[in-house]
């Protein structure tokens, strides 16, 4: 076939790969190369393949459409190179990463073979695994919108708020992309409460063990882990294993340093207003909340009038400065303007007594200053080892 694969970020350029080493010849559309309004290319062209980060609305896209050429995104292509290997797929406000990653643990405990990929991390089209092997694939909106025959054994739905609505426009579009993930699940995990069709489960639920992960919002991400694993079959000694040992991901409520008494922690994965309300909650302590980054169209008002009272300072860098601003002045709160990450980190450093948490939760995207979350925490990670 011939194929176009629009957008050249990880998933792209993997995408790419996957496509040429099946001898499909492809047509690569990125900003950087300067073709992404060039419709001419998709001449002769069977299949557009679009990175996620590529909204719809695109003239190539739009063009492709109206030709009749299927779009698809990346994780379609990696299921049907994958396929029949049964899938359990993720998606959800918050928490997708840790509890995909959290399944993966739980299948290894159970000896079963897993491979996780997919929304951040290793690519689905990348992926090589044995064919007895699982796939836990975390699953983005923005994926969602563009699959066509994804079919998964367990399809699990953390939680539904606001988010991406500078993508999708409204919540309505994006509650529909999200549920998208049940269209052709065999089993259905979702939370209680959401009247949705399923295994219901909660952080209330009775778990075979503890997590050793901290906060409510871990808790039900194991018991939505929990409800998705024995839906697949794995017996309750495999999962209460995993949640006794499994220490999180990188960039989730990452314990990177104390120094005299006060904790520094990295939690750059939040990009919306619920994983940074949730990693605030987290803590019983003291909290000296970094915020801001690049807006993603949420409501920084209701935001700003629910923090908890243990949040003693408030730092705001990037993009979003003046929309934090305005809604902690509405709200009576008083902040803090230290436009990068590295100033407030110094003022932070300066102004913490022992007991305290210094939490990078931004509740926004990191595109103003840095290249992805992953670049952002790994910069905090950086500048406070680097602290006298």
């Amino acid at each position: 076939m011939k194929v176009l694969v629009y957008g050249l970020a990880r998933s792209g350029v993997a995408a790419a790969a996957a496509l040429e080493a099946r001898g499909d010849e492809v047509v690569r559309v990125d900003r950087e190369l300067g073709n992404e309004d060039n419709v001419a290319l998709l001449d002769g062209v069977e299949l557009v393949v679009k990175n996620p980060g590529v909204p719809g609305e695109r003239a190539l896209v739009v063009a492709a459409r109206r030709r009749g050429i299927p779009v698809w995104s990346e994780v379609e292509l990696g299921y049907r190179l994958l396929r029949p290997r049964p899938f359990v797929g993720v998606t959800g406000t918050k928490g997708k990463t840790t509890t995909s990653e959290l399944l993966g643990a739980i299948f290894r405990a159970a000896g079963r073979q897993v491979v996780v990929a997919g929304n951040v991390g290793r690519p689905l089209s990348a992926v090589e695994a044995p064919e007895d092997a699982w796939i836990v694939c975390e699953l983005s909106s923005f994926q969602l919108e563009d699959v066509r025959e994804l079919s998964l054994e367990v399809a699990v739905l953390l939680n539904l708020e606001p988010d991406h609505l500078d993508r999708h426009g409204t919540f309505e579009l994006y509650r529909n992309a999200k549920l998208r993930i049940f269209e052709r699940a065999r089993h259905r995990v979702v939370p209680r409460g959401l009247g949705l069709e399923g295994v219901e489960f909660s952080a209330e639920d009775p778990l075979p063990a503890e997590p050793i992960l901290p906060g409510r919002h871990n808790r039900a991400n194991a018991a939505a882990a929990t409800a998705a694993a024995r839906s697949a079959g794995v017996a309750d000694g495999a999962i209460a294993r995993a949640l006794r040992e499994f220490e999180g991901v990188p960039h989730r409520l990452e314990l990177v340093r104390e120094r005299g008494g006060v904790r520094w922690v990295n939690d750059s994965i939040a990009t919306n207003t619920l994983a940074a309300r949730a990693g605030v909650e987290a803590f019983d302590a003291p909290v000296r909340l970094i915020l801001g980054g690049r807006a993603k169209g949420e409501d920084y008002g209701a935001f700003a009038r629910g923090l908890p009272a243990h949040v003693v300072a408030i730092y705001l860098v990037g993009e979003a400065a003046d929309e934090l601003a305005a809604a902690f002045d509405s709200a009576g709160l008083a902040y803090q303007r230290t436009e990068t990450v590295e100033r407030a980190i110094e003022l932070a450093a300066a102004e913490s007594s022992s007991g305290d948490v210094v939490l990078l939760s931004p509740a926004c995207a990191s595109y103003d200053q840095y290249a992805n979350f992953e670049e952002r925490g790994e910069d905090f990670r950086r500048l406070v080892a680097n602290l006298p």
